[in-house]
C-alpha cells in the first residue's frame, strides 16, 4: 500500500512541478514529468520527512518536499536538455 501511494505521490509532484515551471496541465513528454515526480519524491519527500523529524513514514511535509524536489529535478532536466 505505502508503494502506491509513494507512485500516487510522485505522479502528482511530476505534474504540478510541469504546472509550475509552465508546461500547461497537459505535458507534452509525460515520462520526463514522471520521472521528474518520482526522483523529486524521493530526494525532496525524503529530505522532508526527515528534517521535520516524522522519519519515513507519509506526512505533509513530505508532500511539500516531494512538490519542492520534483521542481528543482525538472527545471533542471530541462536546462540540461536545452
Amino acid at each position: 500500500m505505502i508503494i502506491l501511494a509513494i507512485l500516487v505521490i510522485g505522479m502528482f509532484a511530476g505534474w504540478l512541478a510541469n504546472l509550475v515551471l509552465g508546461g500547461g496541465t497537459q505535458p507534452k513528454d509525460w515520462g520526463e514529468v514522471l520521472v521528474a515526480g518520482f526522483v523529486g519524491s524521493l530526494v525532496g519527500g525524503l529530505l522532508g520527512n526527515l528534517l521535520s523529524g516524522n522519519g519515513l513514514s507519509l506526512h505533509f511535509s513530505g508532500l511539500i518536499g516531494s512538490c519542492v524536489g520534483a521542481v528543482i529535478v525538472l527545471a533542471i532536466w530541462r536546462a540540461v536538455r536545452k
